[in-house]
């Protein structure tokens, strides 16, 4: 029996996340509302045909800046949530009206990623979406740009989506964006378009090095997000395929098994709060460890002892999600922690059977259990 290839994945994918960027939806700043008109015919089509779709849009800030006049996407932080804000409600009523006219409701969704780090407003976000999915609506998300600085800085709606893909247990990510691909190298104005790479099994440093981390005038992230996405997408067990968002009903044909663009072919899926705990939550500390007990997490899968502890690192408290390293400073884990930090510093270097002498009780013998544990690095 042949192997599955991953662009045969593509067509059975019954969920998907596709996120839009700036500039598949608009030009020098300003809303193309034919974009809004064929996107909403490509979309329903993949609903007709029995998939459920939610849509990660970008665009606010771009909106915005053309409605007030501007000629860039702001010169600062605030300039920029100032656009969002105006932006957000064109590039919504837009999406209403063209779904609307297909028979399709909408749904807003403005999320944050500090607001995605806690762990039960995410599961009320995913709750929310997959109730939404089961009604028939399509989920329309986008970072709440006026209060997410971090997120206008770093043009996150691609990782955003990536963690959509996780929080609805999507098969597939879908980047619509303004290049066919990625490309072996970065293109050069004036030169030949170098060849493009369709399937990408790892991301590689050397597919890295490929990647440009330029964002246009109006959107903010680059081809190196993608990646990042792509990464991030994988490790749900999604598939990802990258390309170009003017393609004449690029979703159908998507669908229906034609290649188009870069695919990202998805990795082993990890557990749902263990895909939180590696590219969501926030990480309030870092735990630095010795050889052996690295050794003993990475190669077989223990839980982190307070024997193997060196040194705490920042202020955290039990449950807070923490960062683990080695003794070379490389992140090789991230958990919840079993004590705060004042008593795993307490706790280094000590055997589990003293643990009830040198703090007066005892949380267990772990500092990070291993239910409660995502290896980063092997």
């Amino acid at each position: 029996m042949n192997e599955t290839t991953p662009w045969e994945l593509v067509p059975r994918a019954k969920r998907i996340v596709l996120k839009v960027g700036t500039s598949s939806l608009t030009k020098d700043g300003q809303l193309q509302p034919d974009r809004f008109t064929a996107l909403a015919r490509d979309v329903a089509a993949l609903m007709d045909g029995g998939r459920q779709v939610v849509l990660v849009s970008s665009g606010a800030i771009a909106v915005g800046a053309h409605r007030l006049g501007w000629q860039h996407s702001g010169h600062s932080v605030r300039e920029k949530q100032a656009a969002a804000a105006v932006g957000q409600i064109g590039l919504i009523e837009l999406y209403q009206r063209r779904f609307g006219n297909l028979d399709r409701h909408v749904a807003q969704i403005l999320l944050t990623r500090a607001g995605l780090e806690d762990r039960e407003r995410f599961l009320n976000a995913r709750h929310t979406m997959l109730e939404l999915l089961r009604l028939g609506v399509i989920p329309i998300v986008n970072e709440n740009d006026t209060v997410a600085t971090d997120e206008i800085r770093f043009g996150d709606n691609d990782n955003l989506a990536a963690t959509i893909v996780n929080a609805v247990g999507a098969d597939l990510l879908v980047i619509l964006t303004d290049v066919e691909g990625l490309y072996e190298r970065a293109p050069v104005a004036g030169e030949p378009t170098p060849p493009l790479i369709r399937t990408v099994e790892t991301i590689t440093p050397q597919i890295e090095s490929a990647a440009s981390g330029a964002g246009t005038r109006f959107g903010s992230g680059g081809m190196i997000t993608k990646l990042e996405a792509a990464k991030n997408a994988a490790s749900s067990g999604a598939a990802t395929v990258l390309c170009h968002g003017r393609t004449k009903d690029v979703l159908q044909r998507l669908v229906a098994g034609e290649e188009r663009g870069t695919l990202f072919a998805p990795g082993d899926r990890l557990r749902g709060n263990k895909h939180w705990l590696a590219f969501t939550a926030k990480t309030h500390g870092r735990i630095v460890v010795d050889d052996g007990a690295a050794s003993a997490l990475v190669a077989r899968g223990r839980s982190l002892l307070p024997a193997g502890v060196l040194r705490v690192e920042g202020t955290f408290t039990i449950g807070d999600s923490v960062s683990c390293v080695n003794e070379h400073g490389e992140e090789i884990a991230r958990g919840l922690a079993g004590y705060s930090s004042d008593d795993i510093a307490k706790l280094a270097g000590v055997a589990t059977k003293e643990i009830g002498r040198v703090l007066g009780y005892s949380n267990g013998e772990e500092v990070l259990h291993r239910d409660d544990l995502v290896i980063l690095k092997d």
